[in-house]
């Protein structure tokens, strides 16, 4: 859970310390602006509230890897959340009021994680887990945003080690293969996710592991 707050403050202080101009710039997520992206992590930190408050009396049906859903094609930006998400963010209108939203929602968010019992079971998306795995599922979640926050912003501040390195060996979990010791956290993580293509000597360090790459997280 500290891992958790680590990420998610470090993602809202980059978004807090982006200057306006920025808000309409592209980011690593396909068909959206950062603005369209700040809306999602609002939607977020919501998801996070409802969860925490959805207790659930069965036993785990996944854990903070299986979670993860490996999709068979990349997002397209078409899905009807995701249109809906780009028309909620140029509702805001002025990117104060976006980060505003953020970091009051976000803020509630955060607290809310810090005062959770890690072994509770919760319900989320018609699935069963402990609040532990659900806040280390969203450790990449944080993670992998924050590389799409900062994909076209070389001067703001990307992801924290510590959340990069776990964000890796969940990967990992997920693809049931380690990344070559060469790459480095955030490549694994942009490669490994289809964030960015592999060059040539990736490919062949990556060997037969990359038939089965990317993975399309949902």
């Amino acid at each position: 859970m500290d891992l958790f707050s680590h990420t998610w403050t470090a993602l809202r202080r980059a978004v807090a310390e982006l200057p306006d101009e920025d808000f309409a710039r592209p980011s690593g997520c396909t068909g959206w602006l950062v603005r369209d992206l700040v809306c999602h992590l609002v939607i977020d930190a919501q998801d996070v509230l409802i969860t925490l408050v959805t207790p659930a009396g069965t036993p785990p049906t996944v854990n903070a890897s299986t979670y993860w859903k490996v999709e068979d094609r990349p997002p397209t930006g078409e899905d009807p959340l995701d249109a809906l998400t780009v028309r909620l963010a140029a509702a805001y209108e002025e990117p104060r009021l976006l980060k505003f939203h953020l970091d009051d929602v976000g803020s509630a968010a955060g607290r809310a994680a810090e005062l959770a019992d890690h072994g509770v079971r919760v319900s989320t998306r018609d699935e069963v887990l402990t609040v532990g795995d659900y806040l280390t599922a969203y450790v990449l979640e944080w993670t992998l945003h924050h590389l799409d926050l900062v994909a076209h912003l070389p001067d703001a501040a990307g992801p924290p080690a510590e959340g990069l390195a776990r964000s890796r060996a969940l990967l990992e979990e997920i693809a049931g293969a380690a990344f070559p010791a060469s790459f480095t956290d955030r490549d694994a993580l942009l490669v490994g996710t289809g964030r960015r293509a592999p060059t040539g000597e990736e490919k062949a360090e990556l060997g037969e592991q990359a038939a089965k790459l990317p993975l399309f997280l949902g």
